[in-house]
């Protein structure tokens, strides 16, 4: 996200400074145009000026030109001669500036060239009255005819140029006007120009300035974040490693240089350089993966080991990532982890898990022991004391009578054991096969298994009603089985024992203390009595293999009966609890989820 921000900074200040040369260029075009307007406009003025003044000089000419004749005619002095001619060339030669000076006026052109040819008939009469005066031509009437023609000339030159001029001083009027304007708009406008120029600057100015700003801030950012990454790399034992598939070129990390065993880029960072590391068998898993990662673009984990500069064995696994930038270049990144603690617990492991599937096979092996080969011989022996009868029994003295029941307890005793141990194992071997099972049914027939125990003690069985659950049916069976028999047997003497069965929804939140899983459900089965209970001390004890509270010859058993519900408590997912205080009865809690 950040990177798109100072991305679209970096566009805006571009943006800025493109629109500030287009400014610069624009102020610069139109200075330029202004100045010249406004320098074409001052030589319109002047050019007015010197043309109004050049034609008025052209008609002092004639007039020179004239008084220089008629000085002529009437003196004959040669030196009016001289200037008659002088004029003439002036005349000739200031209607040449007067043309020179002219503009693109069409109605100005029409009226110079009509003063031009106006001109030319008045030089023509002068000529022609030079002739009339002349000794061998000499002709008074033609003379004054002549000159009074030229004096009507005259007047109509004056005319013409006072046209000229009149025409003029209204293009220069309006020439002054629009240099006037241009005067007082060109500088304002300018001023404006750069006014703008000027904020756009400053603004871009503030935004640069906020940018470096934020530039150092994010290189700031990016040194701590770099050195976070290398003290990362260094901790989680791992590197990273870049490859640009178009260009063929790697970059490394430091801490791959380390794990190596050498130093931080003591070597170009390339396949070939790398590859020197990889163990020999290993160094297909590296070369094959890069090349399928180069000809089909994809990328899968690999683990392989390396071989460090002192020697070291090491493991790593490595797992990447294709990148395409804006360009579609393709930059595969790859991150590899020392494995090699994980990898040899892994080889622990196996070696500990190989051991247990040996344990594993002696017990069953034991249970076959004692399933078949213990048995055989307890089957024998009771056979065996089932043949001596009660008449030979008469025949034995008190001594062997007593040794005789002994042996058959304790061959009953050796059965029992030997069918809870082969249950016990059954718990916890089987197959956990879970249906969805009505657990008011496995109670009903639980309670049939126990009729003839619970008509023996009178017992009263209470039970509200059971959820159905999907458990492993013939276990929640057993589990029922050792919790009430197990009531049965602790009961007080002289005293019906009651036997209550509840069910209640409960969860985590109500007992945080027994449950590793926040937010599940369970239902809670209690089987509480009214027996002999307990000290709460033992209250985990109670439920140890082989743990038993009182003394064989008082209450028959093995203590497997309370280490077989918590097993299949276990196989649940479930936990079971016991409360209880001596003399005042006992609770046995079993928590199942739903």
């Amino acid at each position: 996200m950040r990177l798109m921000a100072i991305t679209a900074n970096h566009i805006f200040v571009r943006s800025i400074f493109a629109a500030s040369l287009f400014i610069l260029i624009f102020i610069s075009g139109i200075t330029y145009k202004n100045t010249v307007s406004l320098t074409e406009s001052m030589e319109w003025v002047v050019e007015s000026y010197k043309f109004q003044t050049e034609v008025e000089q052209l008609f002092s000419l004639l007039k020179d030109a004239e008084i220089a004749q008629r000085g002529f005619l009437i003196s004959a002095d040669s030196s009016f001669l001289e200037k008659y001619f002088m004029s003439r060339e002036r005349v000739v030669l200031s209607f040449s500036r007067i043309d020179s000076l002219l503009t693109g006026n069409t109605q100005q052109q029409q009226n110079l060239k009509f003063l031009n040819q106006l001109i030319d008939l008045r030089l023509q009469q002068y000529d022609l009255s030079m002739k009339y005066s002349s000794d061998l031509f000499l002709n008074h009437e033609q003379l004054i005819a002549g000159m009074k023609k030229g004096n009507e000339t005259t007047d109509l030159i004056d005319n013409q140029i006072d046209k000229i001029v009149d025409l003029e001083n209204s293009n220069l009027k309006e020439r002054k006007e629009k240099y006037e304007f241009k005067s007082f708009f060109v500088p304002w406008f300018t001023l404006l120009i750069m006014l703008f120029s000027l904020f756009v600057f400053v603004l871009a100015y503030v935004k640069i300035n906020s940018d470096l700003e934020e530039q150092k801030r994010s290189n700031k950012k990016l040194l701590i974040s770099t050195e976070s990454m290398k003290h990362a790399e260094a901790i989680g034992e791992f590197f990273i490693s870049q490859w640009d598939l178009k260009t063929n070129r790697f970059i490394f990390s430091d801490n791959l240089y380390r794990l190596l065993g050498c130093e931080p880029q003591s070597f170009e960072a390339n396949a070939e350089n790398f590859l020197k590391f990889v163990h020999p068998d290993d160094r297909h898993i590296v070369s094959n993966g890069s090349e399928s990662t180069r000809l089909s673009g994809t990328v899968f984990p690999r683990t392989y080991r390396i071989i460090r500069k002192d020697g070291e064995l090491r493991y790593l696994k490595s797992m990447g990532k294709i990148i395409a930038d804006k360009k579609g270049n393709l930059t595969h990144v790859s991150v590899a982890k020392d494995i090699t603690q994980f990898q040899l617990s892994n080889l622990a492991l196996e070696k500990r898990n190989q051991e247990l599937e040996q344990s594993i096979a002696e017990l069953e092996s034991f249970n076959h022991v004692a399933s078949h080969d213990l048995q055989e011989p307890l089957r024998k022996i009771q056979t065996f004391i089932s043949r001596i009868s009660e008449k030979d029994q008469l025949h034995m003295d008190e001594n062997s009578k007593e040794y005789f029941a002994r042996i058959q307890a304790s061959v009953s005793r050796m059965r029992t054991l030997i069918d809870d141990l082969l249950l016990y194992s059954r718990t916890t071997k089987t197959d956990k096969n879970f249906e969805k099972s009505d657990l008011n049914l496995l109670l009903e027939n639980t309670l049939q298994e126990l009729s003839q125990q619970i008509e023996e003690k009178n017992a009263v069985i209470n039970s509200s009603k059971l959820p159905a659950l999907r458990v492993i049916p013939f276990q929640i069976q057993q589990l029922f089985y050792n919790l009430i028999s197990n009531s049965l047997k602790y009961s007080k003497s002289g005293i019906t024992p009651i036997i209550n069965i509840d069910c209640r929804k409960t969860d985590t939140h109500e007992n945080p203390e027994l449950f590793s899983d926040a937010g599940k459900k369970y239902y809670k089965i209690s089987v509480s009595d009214n027996g002999m209970g307990f000290e709460q001390d033992y209250a985990t004890k109670v439920f140890e293999l082989f743990s038993r509270l009182h003394i064989n010859d008082d209450f028959p058993g093995t203590g497997i009966g309370l280490s077989i519900c918590k097993k299949i408590a276990d196989n649940h997912s479930g936990v079971i609890i016991a409360e209880s205080k001596p003399n005042e009865g006992a609770t046995f809690s079993v928590f199942l989820p739903y």
